[in-house]
């Protein structure tokens, strides 16, 4: 997964959030852009940024009259949890890396982090149900 540039985050952070109380249809442009209005971006600017990052596959876009509705891909978190294993990815040991990480988390992070591997395991020890006719 790439990682995001300055602007390519400002407009992702504006579909994550949701801009003027987007519930799920998207957002148009117009509306990106006036999310961002404190950094006077021309219109243009913030099609050309969409229209890339639908490229990338990190929008997608419904057309709506003469107009678009664009909407993340994948969840913020989804994408950095991915930029998270594209990084174990990029060498090395991943179990050092792995380590390396652990030890540098918050006790509180870490307690998320236990339960969430706690949960994993816990559904990979639950045996499939075959239903009742098995």
């Amino acid at each position: 997964m790439t990682r995001l540039g300055d602007l390519e985050r400002a407009v992702m952070d504006v579909l994550w959030d949701g801009a003027s109380g987007d519930t799920g249809g998207g957002v148009t442009v117009r509306e990106v852009a006036d999310a961002l209005a404190g950094r006077e971006l021309a219109y243009t600017t913030v099609m050309t940024v969409l229209d890339r990052l639908a490229g990338k596959g990190m929008v997608e876009r419904e057309r709506e009259g003469r107009a678009w509705r664009y909407r993340a891909a994948a969840t913020r978190e989804a994408h950095i949890a991915q930029l998270m294993l594209d990084a174990l990815d990029l060498g090395g040991s991943r179990d050092a890396a792995l380590v390396r990480f652990a030890r540098s988390v918050t006790g509180t992070e870490a307690d998320v982090l236990r339960a969430a591997l706690n949960a994993q395991a816990t559904r990979a020890a639950v045996p499939v149900d075959e239903g009742p006719d098995r």
